[in-house]
């Protein structure tokens, strides 16, 4: 469970891994330091410590020739919205993201 805390950054972390058994090995990493928003792209809010103890992770299980890993910063009072179906009923927004303060 994660702690949010007003110094918290956010980080989208995506990957494309080309081996099944690697792509499963990294989508559980990374299940283990942020929260999935889409099968490959994940959403980590915490420090950049956190980010890149998670990275250093990640680079222990992939092929760099082969497969390609990357982190963008978010901004801290960025827009935030979803683009794609909705899965959550009609009225209710989730957007992972700690309330600003």
């Amino acid at each position: 469970m994660a702690i949010y805390r007003m110094n918290s950054l956010s980080f989208v972390i995506g990957y494309d891994i080309t081996d099944p058994r690697r792509l499963q090995r990294v989508h559980r990493v990374m299940c283990k330091f942020a929260a999935p928003i889409e099968y490959s792209v994940f959403l980590l809010v915490g420090s950049a410590a956190d980010k890149d103890r998670c990275l250093l992770h990640v680079s222990e299980l992939i092929k760099p020739g082969e497969d390609d890993v990357r982190c963008y910063p978010l901004p801290s009072r960025g827009f935030q919205n979803r683009i794609g179906r909705a899965n959550l009923p009609a009225g209710i927004q989730w957007t992972g993201l700690p309330s600003t303060f």
